[in-house]
């Protein structure tokens, strides 16, 4: 087939799915990329959204502005609810069909309840501005409704906070919570004392940031407990239920808690029915290509990749770009070969923030913490920003908070109920809760 006339359809407006599309902007195929939101969203960042220090417009784009006016690239707007692989086609939630004759999938992953998806109403994830405004919305009214409870024994649950998982984004998260609640809104309230929040990071493992070396990681747990957040390592939770997360030693009563204790890929990949891993990973080839169906390529959080060492590739933002330009390298140039190029994805190292000028980084066996790892976080971190006015909205945004320790997004509307204001949103606070704290409380 000419390749003036062949149709690539990428799924997904992520890392991978975005720079795919634009190495594919100069090729003289016909391109369409499908999303089912209009924005590419910096996922990295969410976390600051969630914690009101950045606004939504601050880590997100729309995706016809990424691609640039003159890129050529028809952008729909859409939920891909099925691939029919045999057919070369994509349903679309509304009933449409989308035909390619080359497909790349980039949906990203969703969090993973590990089988109690009944959890996710009590405990909200972090992959969408919605989740991020729920959160910050969810913290900053359990605020205002400590402060009108006047006895401490009461208003005890709403200042516990309690985050799952000990990954970058669970720290990241933890370390941002105890800023808010220990340090810079405290200020703001007259009946509340810093002294009253408790932050909890629950991780199941024996050490959080699980694949950094373990001095790193030790040092993170340092960092985050000097800033008053309790880390429960080997805690496994056995159930969450409205208002209180359960261990097997115990439970804590709180309504914010906040899940990011591990992803697996988007259900999407599903009707490719190919061999999947547990998190439900592509098992791809070494071109990234789907084995029954080498017109289908599978990237980003979505893709099972190996390194040399036999280790699953992470869900990170480089690895989704490297191997999206990868993947438009072989449309561009052809795959007349028999023999297929393979993915090598270059390392360029792990780092991960605890707070203000705390982080840890590991680059190429280069260890840092402190606020060396911290500054080049936050520079990297701008760098990937995609938008140029985005990164200068997020340095002034930083520059500002690291100055005046003050937060500027804090805006509870109507997303939650509350009783004092008398809207009703998507999640309910106890009446008069009953306080029953395990020993991790204490």
């Amino acid at each position: 087939m000419d390749k003036s006339q062949e149709h690539i359809v990428i799924v997904g407006g992520g890392f991978g799915g975005i720079a795919t599309a634009k190495k594919l902007r100069k090729s003289s195929c016909k391109v369409t990329l499908i999303d089912k939101s209009n924005h590419h969203l910096f996922q990295p960042l969410l976390y600051q959204v969630a914690t009101a220090a950045l606004s939504p417009g601050d880590i997100a784009a729309p995706i016809r502005a990424v691609l640039g006016e003159d890129s050529g690239i028809q952008v729909l707007m859409g939920k891909v609810e099925k691939v029919k692989p045999e057919q070369k086609q994509l349903l679309l939630h509304d009933g449409r069909t989308v035909t390619y004759d080359r497909l790349v999938l980039a949906p990203g992953a969703k969090y993973n309840y590990f089988g109690n998806e009944q959890w996710e109403n009590h405990a909200p994830g972090l992959k969408s501005i919605s989740d991020a405004l729920n959160i910050r919305e969810r913290i900053l009214l359990s605020l205002e409704e400590a402060e009108q409870i006047e006895d401490p024994a009461l208003r005890e649950p709403y200042l516990t906070y309690v985050i799952v998982g000990g990954g970058p984004t669970g720290v990241e998260m933890a370390g941002a919570i105890a800023e808010i609640a220990k340090r810079q809104l405290m200020r703001d309230f007259q009946n509340i004392s810093a002294n009253e929040t408790r932050v909890f990071l629950v991780e199941a493992a024996p050490k959080i940031l699980n694949g950094y070396p373990d001095e790193l990681s030790e040092k993170a747990r340092q960092m985050l407990e000097d800033m008053g957040v309790r880390v429960l390592l080997n805690t496994p939770v056995t159930d969450i239920e409205e208002n209180k997360i359960h261990f097997k030693e115990g439970f804590i009563e709180t309504p914010n808690i906040i899940w990011a204790a591990g992803v697996s890929a988007s259900p999407l990949v599903n009707s490719l029915g190919t061999e999947q891993d547990r998190s439900g990973r592509v098992k791809v080839n070494q071109n990234l290509s789907v084995p029954e169906y080498p017109e289908i390529f599978v990237i980003g959080d979505a893709a099972y990749v190996e390194d040399k060492e036999g280790n699953p590739l992470p869900a990170l933002a480089p690895v989704a770009l490297q191997q999206g330009k990868f993947v438009a390298d072989q449309i561009i140039h052809g795959d007349t070969s028999s023999v297929k190029p393979a993915f090598i994805y270059k390392d360029k190292g792990m780092m991960a923030t605890v707070g203000r000028a705390k982080a840890v980084a590991d680059i190429h066996g280069l260890k840092l913490s402190g606020f060396p790892a911290w500054f080049m976080w936050s520079f990297v971190h701008i760098l990937f920003l995609l938008c140029f006015h985005n990164k200068i909205r997020v340095f002034v945004e930083w520059m500002w908070y690291y100055f005046t320790f003050k937060r500027g997004v804090r805006l509870i509307t109507d997303r939650l109920d509350c009783k004092y204001c008398g809207e009703t949103g998507i999640s309910t606070f106890p009446e008069s809760p009953e306080i029953e704290f395990s020993e991790y409380e204490h």
